[in-house]
């Protein structure tokens, strides 16, 4: 894993810091809100590391934990108390896919439950403003050939409430193909998911646990593979 420092425009090299060899496969990294912790998916060994982070010193703490098979999308809640991560084991199976909870309270921190999205290949990930759902975007099938026993004529948008220290679905929607990014609007109650097909994002409500699509595309040049909206 690569390490840069910035410096108001500058972008510097500042090392690597190795995790789990060339048998943790491509993953991806979040850092924590307060800036001393960062978290890695090892997607081809199954793990997330804790890093530890000390101005521009980064270091694998060898703290390894265990969220379903072939994790990958990682995101951590604006409050620093928890993470979630999402597997995509099914996209090789068509298998049901699964997101796992982080306490990041725990010491050592840890996985404290782990719910099916139904469907295959859960690929996309955000937490809310708030902390209080995740909107998780699952393949489901929508990028196989269509001849294929798993093909789904739509991915799905699966909201994943959090309680505590446990996961609960309370709602779903249909979306385009071979979907990927998910973002919040900053009050929370906007969603965008990009189609890598249609080459457009698609526009969602979410009022508590009703979830609605409000017929708004939204078209891009290509297929949009991830987004990212501003926070404070």
């Amino acid at each position: 894993m690569s390490v840069f420092t910035i410096q108001g425009k500058t972008v510097s090299a500042a090392g690597a810091v190795e995790v789990g060899g060339v048998k943790a496969g491509g993953g991806q990294v979040v850092i924590a809100p307060d800036g001393k912790t960062a978290l890695v998916s090892r997607r081809d060994d199954n793990r997330i590391s804790v890093l530890s982070i000390d101005g521009s010193k980064v270091e694998y703490t060898k703290r390894d934990m265990t969220a379903g098979v072939r994790p990958i999308v990682l995101d951590i809640a604006s409050s620093g108390a928890f993470a979630m991560v999402a597997s995509l084991a099914g996209s090789a199976t068509g298998d049901n896919d699964s997101v796992s909870l982080i306490d990041l309270t725990a010491k050592p921190p840890r996985v404290v439950d782990t719910v099916g999205v139904l469907g295959a290949t859960a690929e996309g990930l955000k937490i809310s403003p708030d902390s209080s759902v995740a909107a998780v975007v699952v393949h489901n099938g929508s990028n196989r050939p269509k001849d294929s026993p798993f093909y789904n004529d739509a991915g799905k948008l699966v909201i994943v409430r959090v309680t505590g220290k446990t996961l609960s679905r309370v709602a779903e929607a249909p979306i385009g193909h071979w979907s990927q990014g998910v973002a919040f609007s900053p009050d929370g109650k906007t969603i965008l998911v990009g189609n890598m097909v249609e080459k457009d994002y698609w526009v969602f409500r979410l009022d508590g646990s009703t979830l609605r699509d409000t017929g708004q595309r939204v078209k891009v040049n290509g297929g949009p593979a991830a987004i990212r909206t501003a926070e404070k």
